[in-house]
């Protein structure tokens, strides 16, 4: 075997499977398993693979640059998200 294998686990409480789906989903999702299959869902040329890992690459680093500059009180934070606004 090449790679090790990781598996995920999910508890279903209360037969909650709903919950339970919700939270595989979501870490599916951190894992980057749905970025995975739909990459290896058709086959991306060298060139696309290289314009595609240099877009991402150029994307972090304005994002890295944009959080230090939060942080240095030279950009005004982002507004906090509330959640249940019906109060």
């Amino acid at each position: 075997m090449a790679g090790k294998e990781q598996f995920l686990q999910v508890l279903v409480r209360d037969n909650n499977v709903d919950q339970a789906l919700r939270v595989l989903k979501k870490k599916m999702q951190r894992e980057g398993l749905f970025r995975e299959i739909r990459a290896r869902e058709s086959y991306e040329k060298p060139s696309e693979k290289r314009a595609r890992e240099k877009a991402e690459g150029i994307r972090r680093a304005r994002k890295l640059a944009r959080k230090k500059m939060q942080r240095e009180g030279l950009l005004p934070a982002p507004k906090k998200k509330v959640f249940g606004g019906s109060r």
